[in-house]
């Protein structure tokens, strides 16, 4: 059987459902550092990167995505292992490609994503970048993958270097964005945030759309504004996972008003990155974004920072999908106090308001 291209799949009318969320999640296993947020665990422990990979795939998700989400030359220059940028790069497409053969209809995808370097005056600075994507976009070719995914930009201008050269490798392109509070324009523009998509689609991006920092209730109402615009089902989104609300919209600023001891965080009083716990969302509300955002016409979506497994699964189930882990989904029939076999005790389940 040939396995189905992500453009064949996504100009059918079908959804394509991506899972990243790698960084996040291997911090909180123990396996990566917040604040550079390099992901040296691709190499220091690959076994831990596959299984996270065969738990996204067995969920639901389509995309198979490479861990190479800040493991570009920048990254590795600050933390003095540029020599291990090819290795890494090179061993995380080789474990996507590993778990999929295991699951032959998925795509392989290699990721780029914002260079944090980039600055509107600064021409070294977008030579540094060309580089930088020059570099990981020619692995990334090499290796054969289905689709490059790129996450994170908040200057479109970055963007444009990176459509140029993955179009020059002749890969296809699903590109993600983020507006920050503003929610209207770009870092570098002054345009309708959606008019810049709309380009950058135009410049080459088989896809476009907006991922990270906005989680679900604050995303959805940005992405509907993009498909009202671009109608092909060819708009990506790809929240984190985090309760965001119109008055903490991203999580780059949240504050948790009932933490016991802000002065303990990393920036005292911001919870992001890593006391954002009690912001996590449920599965439900992964799932309600799902079928939202496909209404609306996007047809690539998934996770970001925070996502997990269980919200892949939930996304994939509330499409009408059931996944390899779904034998594994709720089923509260056989709960002690909220189940409703008969062989279970009267004695608990009439307890179920006080348990």
């Amino acid at each position: 059987m040939t396995k189905r291209g992500l453009l064949e799949r996504i100009d059918a009318g079908e959804a394509v459902i991506h899972a990243s969320g790698y960084l996040f999640e291997m911090e909180r296993r123990g396996y990566l550092q917040a604040g550079g947020f390099v992901p040296e665990v691709v190499l220091e422990h690959p076994e831990v990167v596959e299984q996270l990979t065969r738990e996204f795939a067995r969920c639901g998700a389509d995309v198979l995505l490479a861990f190479t989400y800040y493991g570009h030359r920048e990254k590795m220059r600050l933390i003095g292992k540029e020599d291990l940028l090819e290795p890494l790069n090179r061993e995380a497409l080789n474990i996507a490609h590993k778990v999929g053969k295991e699951f032959p209809d998925k795509l392989i995808a290699g990721n780029i994503c914002n260079t944090n370097i980039y600055h509107p005056d600064d021409k070294d600075s977008q030579k540094q970048i060309h580089q930088i994507f020059e570099e990981q976009i020619g692995w990334i070719a090499e290796a054969g993958v289905d689709l490059v995914v790129g996450e994170t930009f908040d200057s479109i201008s970055e963007v444009e270097i990176a459509v140029k050269i993955a179009k020059e490798a002749g890969v296809p392109l699903v590109i993600g964005t983020v507006l920050h509070r503003t929610a209207k324009h770009f870092r570098d523009s002054e345009n309708y945030f959606v008019d810049d998509l709309k380009r950058v689609k135009d410049l080459g991006a088989d896809i476009v759309g907006l991922n990270c920092h906005f989680g679900p209730q604050t995303m959805l109402p940005l992405l509907k504004e993009v498909t009202t615009h671009i109608t092909d089902g060819r708009v990506a989104g790809f929240p984190v996972a985090y309760r965001t609300t119109p008055t903490q919209p991203s999580f780059g600023n949240m504050r948790d008003r009932e933490l016991c001891c802000p002065e303990r965080l990393p920036v005292e009083g911001i919870s992001f990155p890593v006391a954002l716990d009690p912001f996590t969302v449920t599965r439900y509300e992964m799932a309600e974004f799902a079928e939202e955002a496909v209404k609306a016409g996007a047809l690539y979506i998934g996770t970001c920072c925070g996502g997990a497994p269980h919200h892949v699964r939930a996304m994939a189930e509330s499409l009408g999908r059931t996944t390899e882990a779904s034998k594994y989904s709720p089923d509260m029939s056989k709960h002690a106090f909220y189940g409703d076999d008969e062989s279970l005790k009267d004695y608990n389940k009439n307890f179920a308001e006080n348990f």
